[in-house]
């Protein structure tokens, strides 16, 4: 079974906060956590944290890490127009590339509207990760190619991953590959205190590490295979 480990690299739960403790914070803890564990992940990043934090995303790619695009701004694709998503995708795209390869692709809150998928192949993205099997109406979204894109779903919300270790074994079990995990850095700092929904705060920090430990270890011991997200693309 193939399973990624993704990383949203966005400001603190939008859209309820602006501010960017999990980037400063909470990437070094998701870095050094992934170095122990001996994986190597896909951080999705907004060209807005690029710009803001360089030395936070050279220190990712430094790191052996793929770095994708997670839009510019964060602002949600199906609230633009044609030729405002295809300036956001232009903007991060050249923002995000001046770091090293970009060719995979995640849209904020995984909203991509399907008529905008030729600018993700205009701009040379051959990876695309804006669909959620945790979401209704693409519960049983499968791995697909179209417009020269190779399609592969999230499968579950982060705070579910925060859940005991009894739950999370039961559904863990009950995925089907490739299983592509996505969390946030501020996940990685304790947010319990925060203004935030419950879902959101729910065992963040230190228990959020833990349950990434253990969701690896979990897939390792059933002889799983660890991936980028571009080596999921066909050459």
């Amino acid at each position: 079974m193939q399973i990624l480990i993704t990383i949203d690299m966005e400001q603190d739960c939008p859209p309820y906060l602006s501010t960017f403790f999990g980037v400063v914070q909470g990437t070094p803890r998701v870095l050094a956590r992934l170095k122990q564990l001996g994986i190597r992940g896909t951080f999705f990043t907004t060209g807005d944290v690029a710009r803001r934090f360089p030395q936070v995303v050279q220190s990712i790619v430094e790191a052996g890490h793929e770095l994708g695009c997670h839009g510019d701004s964060h602002k949600r694709f199906s609230l633009m127009s044609h030729d405002e998503a295809e300036r956001e995708v232009r903007d991060a795209s050249a923002t995000l590339r001046s770091f090293g390869e970009v060719v995979s692709f995640r849209a904020p809150n995984l909203d991509f509207p399907e008529p905008f998928l030729p600018i993700l192949s205009q701009h040379g993205y051959r990876v695309d990760s804006s669909i959620g099997r945790h979401k209704p109406g693409t519960f049983f979204a499968e791995p697909s190619r179209t417009h020269g894109l190779s399609r592969v779903p999230a499968s579950v919300a982060p705070s579910w991953l925060r859940i005991p270790a009894t739950l999370r074994s039961a559904l863990l079990s009950q995925l089907r590959g490739p299983a592509v995990f996505f969390f946030h850095p501020w996940e990685f700092v304790d947010a319990t205190d925060w203004p935030i929904p419950i879902d959101c705060r729910y065992r963040t920090g230190q228990p959020a590490l833990d349950s990434l430990a253990a969701t690896v270890d979990f897939f390792r011991q059933r002889g799983a295979t660890f991936h980028t997200m571009r080596e999921l693309a066909p050459n």
